[in-house]
């Protein structure tokens, strides 16, 4: 950069800030000049600076692939990253957005001879905003600086766009205020609504007194998700610095899709997080975290799990409110580490006014509790819960065979594009490398299919064309269908009449069980007591995603005669 601004064109006061941190978030942005453009008004440019040399198409919408660390990945278009980052100032910067300040951005691969790709016409819509230059393109980028930036001011700009209040646009808070409005799925019922208040309330609390912890236990069904939501649109509709945060993405991308007919895709997109964006967060600088699926937390962060120390304390630590909303029975990875303790031990570490909530009503699964109550007893995670379950109330069915489960799921979907097939991840995931290989197969049936990790994204279950393929733990948790088809696999059979689990069983390409075996060398009976926690848990969250029924197939007939023997007609 320093050789593109040595140009005398180029106002030698204009203002510099390089790797500015934006908002107490914990990206920062690579290069923005600060002064006046020809027409007198305020000026930001953004400028993304990349040191690829060679870049790829992604299977992934917005994103190309190149070498980052030493292994290719999949990343963010620069252009992408570029305006999101525009985007992001014009909507929570109150300087910006309330005096009108001119934000431009660009990128520049300074050592990128081949631009081929980057500027492909798959990437149009943001190129023509947020243009990309190459190795070569120094002119063209300094044309575009000049173009935006003709008098200097120095640094007043900058410090006054640093020293601004953030919080959400009145542009945005009235979409999103306004956005659930006869959104029949966001609508809360009887408790639900309770804890929503408490939650508004805590959160205007915390502004000027003490910092507040909320911690939400409830099972799946209960309405954790679709109270975050509305949350999440009424602080931001009082114009808060909110997030909605989950560890999973699927939660996150299936939301992004439902509500961006409402605003643009970047806008929806800021008020949602990754768990691990706040290692490196200013205390305080958000008014409310709001944490769906708590149970999925961290240590720590990060693509190599190398960042932070503990994502609970850190999230804590970024909040004057943190709402966590848990259910423990749906750990389901050995690195999952949110347990209610943790959080309350965290909370007092940081001085915070603890309050604990339940949720008990279940308006999932055709509003019957009486099927989780079963679930829970028959898998044995929670071996003491009375039920009256009924399948009167919920459609619940044992097939013979993996085909007809699958083509009655197909039938389901065709009503309303909502039912799916998932699985336990018992077969390796060989379509990655080989996508004309099938994943899942049970040979005496003829039955193939593949897994649905890639090809949509966290989007899978609301891809129209996903119901062919078959979901997995990774893929579905945090969300819902009307009618489910799981496939159990060999991890979990019954043996001498008991239902047991294996975790030998599980796929050599899932991470979940990462972990089992160094621990199980130091102390096997707490690791087979942990791997059948998450192994059961893992159940538990896949028979209970269906709304209004769930089909199941088990590939050992024990273990299918243990089910049908523990229905209600049975006993």
């Amino acid at each position: 950069m320093f050789h593109v601004m040595n140009n005398p064109d180029i106002p030698s006061d204009a203002g510099v800030a390089i790797e500015y941190r934006v908002n107490g978030r914990a990206f920062r942005i690579d290069f923005m000049l600060s002064g006046k453009n020809a027409a007198g008004s305020e000026s930001l440019v953004i400028i993304e600076l990349k040191q690829w040399t060679d870049v790829e198409f992604s299977d992934f919408g917005e994103h190309v692939l190149t070498f980052i660390g030493g292994h290719k990945r999949d990343t963010p278009h620069p252009s992408y990253q570029a305006w999101s980052y525009l985007s992001h100032l014009k909507m929570y910067n109150e300087y910006i957005y309330e005096t009108g300040v001119s934000v431009n951005a660009c990128a520049y691969l300074h050592n990128c001879l081949d631009g081929s790709i980057v500027n492909a016409s798959l990437y149009e819509e943001k190129l023509r905003e947020v243009p990309v230059f190459i190795k070569g393109q120094s002119a063209e980028l300094k044309s575009m600086i000049l173009s935006n930036i003709s008098e200097g001011t120095g640094t007043a700009l900058l410090e006054r766009i640093d020293a601004a209040v953030i919080r959400p646009s009145q542009q945005l808070a009235d979409s999103v205020g306004s956005m659930l409005k006869g959104k029949e799925e966001f609508v809360l019922l009887d408790e639900q609504k309770t804890v929503l208040e408490k939650i508004v309330k805590a959160s205007n609390d915390s502004l000027t007194g003490q910092k507040r912890v909320l911690i939400i236990n409830g099972g799946p069904g209960t309405g954790k998700s679709v109270i975050s939501i509305n949350a999440l649109a009424r602080l931001t509709g009082q114009r808060l610095n909110a997030k909605y945060v989950t560890p999973n993405a699927a939660p996150r991308a299936v939301f992004e899709a439902k509500l961006k007919s409402f605003f643009g895709k970047a806008d929806i997109r800021s008020l949602f997080s990754g768990s691990g964006s706040f290692t490196g967060s200013e205390h305080e600088s958000f008014d409310t975290l709001i944490v769906d699926e708590a149970h999925r937390l961290k240590m720590k962060s990060g693509m190599f799990k190398n960042l932070g120390e503990n994502q609970v304390k850190e999230i804590i630590y970024s909040a004057h409110t943190s709402v966590f909303f848990i259910d423990e029975a749906q750990k389901v990875t050995w690195s999952d580490v949110g347990e209610i303790s943790m959080i309350e031990e965290q909370a007092g570490l940081a001085g915070a006014l603890v309050e604990r909530l339940e949720l008990t009503s279940q308006f999932r699964c055709s509003g019957s509790d009486d099927y989780m109550a079963w679930l829970d007893e028959t898998l044995g995670v929670h071996s003491d819960t009375a039920h009256y379950f009924s399948r009167d109330k919920f459609d619940f069915q044992i097939f013979d065979s993996p085909v007809e489960l699958h083509k009655t799921i197909k039938e389901k979907n065709k009503i309303n594009n909502k039912s799916r097939v998932v699985a336990g991840y018992c077969w390796d995931w060989v379509s990655k490398n080989q996508p004309t290989l099938s994943d899942i197969t049970i040979p005496e049936f003829g039955y193939s299919a593949t897994w649905n990790l890639t090809s949509d994204g966290s989007e899978w279950i609301i891809s129209p064309k996903s119901v062919a393929e078959v979901g997995c733990i990774h893929t579905c948790q945090g969300l819902e269908v009307d009618y489910v088809g799981v496939i159990v696999g060999r991890d979990m059979r019954v043996i001498d009449g008991v239902l047991r689990t294996d975790p030998s069983a599980r796929a050599k390409t899932d991470k979940s069980l990462a972990g089992y075996k160094k621990e199980f060398k130091d102390d096997p009976v707490s690791a087979e007591l942990k791997a059948d926690e998450i192994i059961r848990n893992t159940y538990r969250t896949l028979m209970s995603r269906g709304m209004k029924g769930c089909y199941v197939y088990f590939v050992d007939p024990a273990t299918a005669e243990y089910f049908r023997k523990h229905l209600p007609e049975y006993a």
